[in-house]
């Protein structure tokens, strides 16, 4: 039977609603990813809800038991594969393949570095959009990643891989003290030194003998920012920067340090604009596709900046966190639109400066007490989004393994300046025990 004009027009309005219902853009029905880790690292969890929140069918592959998932995890979840061990990538290959035999898949996702390389060679084997294993790879290992960003006429680091100790020392003489030396495939700093001197270099690298390959590259003298995005096709539809006090590579070394991230909210200020030019060129110099990255960049003295390193993934450290109280935004979901329907929906507008304090705890032990926390909130209480310090009786954490230690303080301002002041506080008259 002919459908009258106004039926054709009910029924197109009826799909378009249904696609705008799902998030997408001229897709109909759901986009069936396979997400690997959907409750591990924790802030995995909330890209698991975004990934449900947009329309899709989330099948999750993990190694924790199915009975261990958080609630908030299963009720997004369609269906979970658990494998032995999530890091084993030829047998997560293997398993995937065969427990997606006969169903259809139309994206493989993740966002913990670990597996973003597992996730571009499931999406080869499907036969699936998405970055390849050798774009992926340029993200993956600092070496190609540092040549690539050089070929493209971008300010690097000059770095040599090495293999054995007698490379580093090879390499030392080549680039010269200060030098840093790092993993090829690292993240968050791990197993990261500045070296001075031979025996300083020898220390380092004893302490590296797990690692299987590293980089030794020039160290850079200046500020150290990040910059973050949610590219659709490389292109950022999201940026944000954000700076490291101290460096990294000082937070990560001296324990009395409080590390302290804060987001910068007026990113149109001429000290950010060679930053974001050489952001947004790294990502062209090494064909970024849809989804995070997370890049840390220098700015020198005179004004130089010089590429640092970059990941095809969100940047820990909850840096994802800071971003939606920067812009009352919510990221894990957009990111989540950005890899099912090629989409950024939300509203960014950056309305505060967002500083994170990472507070690590004096002593070994269990927490005893904590002093200064009372003063402070009556202080600066109404600037203070969250307040997470491990609570008394319980067990400090190891600092040299994880940035957030002992528990975190967020506060936002619209003010630059009055912002530090409120983190500088935090840091450094909030104190915990460990006894």
């Amino acid at each position: 039977m002919p459908i009258d004009l106004s039926e054709r027009v009910r029924l197109c309005l009826a799909r378009r609603q249904l696609v705008h219902a799902a998030g997408g853009r001229g897709n109909i029905g759901r986009v069936k990813v396979v997400f690997l880790a959907p409750a591990y690292p924790p802030e995995m969890q909330q890209y698991t809800r975004g990934l449900a929140e947009v329309g899709a069918t989330v099948y999750g592959v993990g190694d924790s038991h199915p009975g261990s998932l958080p609630a908030s995890v299963r009720q997004h979840l369609t269906d979970y594969l658990q494998v032995p061990r999530i890091l084993d990538e030829e047998d997560v290959i293997r398993r995937v393949h065969a427990w997606m035999r006969g169903r259809e898949v139309d994206r493989v996702l993740a966002n913990w570095e670990v597996l973003v390389l597992t996730a571009a060679r499931l999406r080869e084997l499907f036969g699936l959009p998405g970055m390849s294993v050798d774009a992926v790879n340029g993200f993956r290992d600092k070496q190609i990643m540092k040549e690539r960003v050089a070929a493209a006429g971008l300010r690097v680091p000059g770095s040599v891989r090495v293999l054995r100790e007698a490379d580093a020392f090879a390499a030392a003489e080549q680039l010269g003290y200060p030098m840093v030396v790092k993993p090829i495939a690292g993240a968050g700093s791990a197993d990261t030194y500045a070296v001075e001197n031979r025996a300083e270099l020898e220390s380092a690298l004893a302490r590296m003998g797990h690692v299987e390959e590293a980089i030794c590259e020039e160290y850079i003298d200046g500020e150290e920012f990040t910059f973050d995005t949610v590219s659709i096709g490389g292109v950022p539809a999201y940026e944000n920067v954000a700076q490291y006090l101290p460096k990294p590579i000082v937070a990560r070394s001296v324990e009395s340090v409080s590390p302290v991230i804060v987001t910068v909210r007026d990113l149109a200020q001429e000290k950010m604009a060679k930053g974001l030019a050489l952001g947004r060129n790294v990502l062209k110099a090494l064909g970024m596709g849809d989804g995070f990255t997370h890049m840390e960049w220098f700015l020198k003295p005179n004004g130089e900046a010089v590429f640092g390193e970059i990941g095809c993934r969100p940047g820990g450290a909850m840096i994802v966190d800071q971003m939606n109280y920067t812009s009352d935004i919510d990221l894990f979901r957009e990111w989540a639109r950005v890899a099912c329907w090629g989409r950024f929906d939300a509203v960014r507008p950056r309305k505060y400066n967002a500083a994170i304090i990472f507070k690590r705890a004096r002593g070994n032990g269990r927490i005893s007490r904590i002093e200064g926390l009372g003063r402070y909130l009556r202080r600066f209480g109404e600037h203070v989004v969250e307040a997470k310090l491990l609570p008394i009786g319980t067990q400090r954490r190891n600092w040299k393994q994880t940035l957030i230690s002992d528990g975190h303080i967020l506060v936002r301002h619209a003010d630059w300046d009055t912002a530090r002041a409120i983190a500088d506080a935090a840091a450094n008259d909030v104190t915990l025990y460990a006894e």
